[in-house]
C-alpha cells in the first residue's frame, strides 16, 4: 500500500511539472512558428531547450525525493554541452528514458530522437517535438520503392534537410539499434545470437550517420543494466521497486568512413557498417554480463 501511494504521489508530481512547463513551451513554439528571421527562431529554440532541460531537472529532483533508486553512472566524466554526440544504447524499458536524463541532462546538449514524420500531427506533442527541433524522418519500404523507384534516396534527402537546423548548433542524437524494447520472447523469435540483446539494425544508425555524421564529434556507447536481471516498468520506478540502475558510458571516436558511402546501394560499404555494428553489439553483450555479475 505504501509503495502504491508513493507511486501515485510521484506520478502526480511529474504530471504537475509537465502541466506547469508545457504552457510556456507551447507559447514559445507558436512564437517560433510566426516570428520572422533565423536569429529570432534560434532564440526561441534556445528558450524551448532551456524549458525542456528545466523540466528534466525537476523530474530528477522528484525521483530523488520520492524513490530510493541509486543511479550508478559510470564514465562520461568529460561530457560537454558545446559538442555533438551520437548516443547508442540498448533498450529494455520506459525506465531507459529517465536513465538517460540522469546521465546527460545539462551535461550534453538536450538529446533528440529521429521521429516518424506522422508524429508531427499529434496534438500538442507534435508542436512540442517541432519546437524542440526533433528531426522528422520519412522512410520508404523496399516494396514501396520497387513500385516508385523515382523516390529512391528521397527519404535521406528529407532527413538531411530536417537536420540543417543543427548546423552550427551542438546536438545529442539517441539511436536504439534494436529498434524496439528487449523481451525474452522477442529474443527467441529473432533467434538472436546475443545473450542479453536483440539483433541490431545497422540500417538505422547508417541513416543517422549519413544525415549528421560530419557534425558528430563522438559516440557515447551507453549500456543500461537493471538489478536481478529483471526489466522494471515505469510504475516499478515510481513505486520504489528499482533499487539500482547502472548506466555505463564509453566514449568513442566515430570513423569518418562510416558515413562516406551509400548504405542502400553499395554492398561493400553496407557490409563495413554491419561489421562495425556487430562488433559494437558483441562488446555490449559481454559488458552486460559483466555488469550483472556485479549486482
Amino acid at each position: 500500500m505504501l509503495a502504491t501511494l508513493k507511486g501515485i504521489l510521484a506520478s502526480l508530481l511529474l504530471l504537475l511539472n509537465t502541466l506547469v512547463l508545457i504552457g510556456p513551451m507551447m507559447l514559445i513554439a507558436l512564437l517560433k512558428l510566426v516570428l520572422p528571421g533565423k536569429r529570432l527562431k534560434d532564440a526561441c529554440s534556445v528558450a524551448v531547450m532551456w524549458i525542456a532541460e528545466t523540466w528534466a531537472e525537476i523530474d530528477k529532483a522528484i525521483f530523488a525525493l520520492m524513490t530510493p533508486t541509486h543511479w550508478d553512472i559510470r564514465g562520461g566524466d568529460a561530457l560537454r554541452a558545446d559538442t555533438s554526440y551520437l548516443v547508442v544504447s540498448n533498450h529494455q524499458s520506459w525506465v531507459d528514458i529517465p536513465a538517460l536524463v540522469q546521465a546527460f541532462n545539462r551535461k550534453t546538449p538536450y538529446f533528440k530522437f529521429f521521429l516518424k514524420k506522422e508524429l508531427i500531427w499529434v496534438p500538442f506533442l507534435g508542436l512540442a517535438f517541432w519546437a524542440l527541433d526533433y528531426p522528422f524522418m520519412k522512410r520508404y519500404s523496399k516494396a514501396f520503392l520497387e513500385k516508385h523507384p523515382e523516390l529512391k534516396g528521397k527519404d535521406l534527402e528529407i532527413t538531411k534537410a530536417a537536420c540543417q537546423k543543427f548546423k552550427g548548433l551542438p546536438v545529442t542524437v539517441v539511436n536504439y539499434l534494436e529498434g524496439t524494447r528487449f523481451t525474452p520472447a522477442k529474443q527467441a523469435q529473432q533467434q538472436s545470437p546475443y545473450q542479453h540483446l536483440l539483433k541490431p539494425k545497422a540500417g538505422g544508425v547508417a541513416f543517422v550517420l549519413a544525415a549528421l555524421g560530419e557534425q558528430l564529434d563522438a559516440m557515447l556507447d551507453v549500456t543500461l543494466v537493471y538489478p536481478q536481471g529483471r526489466t522494471p516498468g515505469f510504475w516499478d520506478l515510481l513505486s520504489g521497486r528499482v533499487p539500482k540502475v547502472i548506466v555505463d558510458i564509453r566514449t568513442h571516436e566515430i570513423d569518418p568512413a562510416l558515413w562516406q558511402g551509400d548504405y542502400e546501394n553499395d554492398a561493400e560499404f553496407r557490409q563495413y557498417v554491419q561489421v562495425w555494428v556487430s562488433r559494437l553489439w558483441q562488446e555490449k553483450d559481454a559488458r552486460i554480463g559483466e555488469l550483472r555479475a556485479q549486482l
